[in-house]
């Protein structure tokens, strides 16, 4: 498994925009791209934190090279005030429960 840690500042007043347009963008990618999924999140930082899984870095890639610029993923951009380094996670132990919506 293969997980990466996105960070992001986020411009006032547009928190609900790009909670949207990741959502959609998200989605996309898990049904189109067979991603394993991912979480957002908002930490006591101010800072939006995604949490993505996939099956390898090179299902990774070939994702984002194939996909094109979405409408969602410009609405997402636009919110963006500041994307910081990705954190590529290795896995050591796993004990959460994994549950369906």
């Amino acid at each position: 498994m293969f997980v990466v840690l996105y960070r992001w500042k986020i411009n006032v007043g547009m928190e609900q925009q790009f909670i949207d347009a990741w959502s959609e963008r998200t989605a996309f990618i898990r049904e189109d791209y067979d991603s394993l999924g991912s979480r957002l999140h908002r930490g006591n930082d101010g800072l939006f934190y995604g949490y993505a899984q996939w099956k390898s870095a090179q299902q990774r890639e070939i994702s984002f090279q194939i996909r094109s610029e979405s409408e969602a993923g410009k609405r997402m951009n636009e919110a963006i005030a500041e994307s910081l380094p990705e954190i590529i996670l290795e896995t050591i132990s796993d004990f959460l429960i994994h549950t369906e919506k």
